[in-house]
């Protein structure tokens, strides 16, 4: 829109009160995403930003995200400071906080919290040009300058808390994995009733075993490469997981009301994350190897001292006294349970 001799965008908005300043929201068309934004000097110093860096490794998976789901893709609200006047117009007298904002077209428009999103929307479009019908929306602030700009960054991450794992796998529908995990979880007589399903840690007072994220990460790597139809990968987990479960005593006597599962958590390993893990990674080996018969060499587990006081774990997952887990641990654990598993048949390297 040209005023007088000036441009200005002008978007519908609702005017707002925040710390006794006027703010704006507005839905604005995903097309005049790229137009309106730009990021600060990539190259200055941080003091002398008033956001963090873009990290440009995070685009294409945002992007495709956007992209796969055009019919249920979710992005928040942008949040941007304006270094100039923005003209509010109410539409109605008797409403008095609905109406449009003129801001000059030269105007520069600093994102504060949205700059990943941004990115992803502009090159989403490459690629989807329809998307420029759609909408997000966007919360404009008087820029105040340098110093207010930054700290509406940290005050706008501060109480950024990211969901724990395992509450992204309850509530995640598009992984299909997701999905597995929290059929198992829920439905299985080894799992049911004894998975954390929102932490990624329990505490010492709960009656879980496990952990979702634990489960997921464990048959992930049981499942991983392996060339399957989904029923058949619902089918090699189940299976995997109850010939742990039968082959496990101090897990049995959980379920059966013998044992405490606080008590197995802390004398013994056979719940740990890493622990599932590495079972994953050596199922998924057995399977490959064995697969006409790998259910019978899960009997094995029977051996298994799961004791964390057993010399067997020393330096192997337990470390001055302490559970460890890490990549190298995971890998030397499963490569442990591979040997148990085919007593010989089986490579070193899992």
């Amino acid at each position: 829109m040209i005023k007088g001799q000036e441009a200005y965008f002008t978007f519908q908005a609702v005017k707002g009160i925040q710390a006794n300043k006027e703010y704006f929201i507005s839905m604005v068309p995903l097309s005049t995403i790229p137009k309106l934004f730009v990021f600060n000097d990539e190259d200055l110093p941080p003091e002398v930003r008033a956001q963090r860096t873009l990290n440009k490794s995070r685009i294409p998976e945002m992007r495709d995200y956007i992209l796969h789901n055009p019919n249920s893709y979710v992005f928040s609200s942008i949040t941007v400071s304006v270094d100039s006047e923005i003209i509010f117009t109410p539409l109605l007298d008797d409403h008095p906080y609905l109406g449009e904002i003129q801001i000059p077209i030269n105007a520069r428009f600093l994102i504060n919290d949205g700059q990943h999103r941004k990115a992803a929307i502009e090159a989403a479009l490459k690629q989807n040009k329809n998307l420029k019908y759609e909408h997000i929306s966007v919360v404009f602030y008087h820029d105040l300058g340098l110093k207010n700009s930054q700290q509406m960054f940290s005050d706008l991450n501060r109480y950024a808390i990211r969901p724990t794992k395992s509450l992204n796998i309850l509530y995640d529908d598009r992984d299909p994995l997701s999905v597995l995990v929290r059929k198992l979880a829920q439905e299985e007589r080894y799992f049911k009733g004894y998975v954390e399903l929102e932490k990624t840690t329990i505490s010492n007072r709960s009656k879980k075993l496990f952990t979702l994220s634990a489960i997921y990460h464990g048959t992930y790597s049981l499942l991983k490469d392996l060339d399957a139809r989904p029923e058949e990968r619902l089918a090699y987990a189940q299976g995997f997981w109850e010939s742990v479960f039968s082959n496990t005593q101090q897990w049995k006597d959980v379920i059966s009301g013998q044992m405490k599962a606080a008590e197995v958590r802390k004398d013994y390993i056979c719940s740990l994350g890493v622990t599932l893990h590495a079972l994953g990674m050596a199922g998924n080996k057995l399977i490959r190897t064995c697969p006409d018969n790998w259910k019978e060499h899960l009997n094995t587990l029977r051996s298994v001292d799961w004791d964390k006081r057993c010399p067997e774990w020393v330096d192997l997952v337990i470390v001055n006294d302490k559970v460890v887990s890490s990549k190298t641990t995971e890998a030397n654990l499963a490569k442990y349970f591979a040997r148990i598993l085919l007593n010989g048949v089986l490579e070193e390297n899992v």
